[in-house]
């Protein structure tokens, strides 16, 4: 399926110089001179190397067709993923390289998307966002709050991102997984 280079969204599977890259980064740029474009991130599935390419609302690129399959996580050995699929119970080990950035966001019994191409996992989707607990978060500053400021604070996961400074240690916040920033506070059950 032929899509234009404005379509591109992240994790995105597409053939590129007779190869096959998923996308991990995109900015859509508009510089002041000329048109916009798409400045995309993409990764090889063979052999994971990296390549930044422009690409114009103009271009079109080719949608790789995957076969998307739910699947849990079980629990991790190592650097290995066990996942069940969920419609035949069936059991998957992905290493860590497959999936990728993302894998500091899985949490036990998380539902996510495998993706195969031609029976080989080549990626692994997680939901867009994932309730995480701050374990860490620094004092505000007084007089900070008279503007729109954020804190550094550290995650259950070990990763630092900024949250308002409204948050303190033991929030839980909702983050998103493609930019590890901030999007609100988790709602109490």
């Amino acid at each position: 399926m032929k899509i234009s280079g404005n379509e591109l969204r992240i994790g995105m599977m597409v053939e590129h110089n007779g190869r096959l890259w998923t996308v991990c980064k995109l900015q859509h740029v508009k510089p002041g001179k000329g048109g916009a474009y798409m400045q995309a991130e993409l990764k090889e599935i063979k052999t994971g190397t990296k390549l930044n390419e422009r690409f114009r609302s103009d271009e079109s690129l080719e949608r790789v067709r995957l076969d998307e399959e739910e699947g849990q996580l079980l629990f991790r050995d190592g650097d290995v993923f066990t996942f069940m699929n969920m419609a035949t119970f069936d059991q998957l080990q992905i290493h860590k390289d497959v999936i990728g950035d993302s894998v500091n966001f899985l949490q036990d019994n998380m539902i996510v998307k495998v993706s195969i191409y031609e029976g080989q996992v080549i990626g692994v989707v997680l939901p867009d966002t994932v309730i995480m607990e701050v374990v860490q978060a620094d004092a505000v500053v007084k007089g900070q709050t008279a503007t729109s400021s954020y804190k550094p604070a550290m995650l259950e996961n070990g990763m630092r991102i900024l949250v308002p400074p409204h948050i303190e240690s033991g929030t839980k916040i909702v983050v998103n997984i493609f930019d590890a920033s901030y999007v609100e506070r988790a709602k109490q059950l």
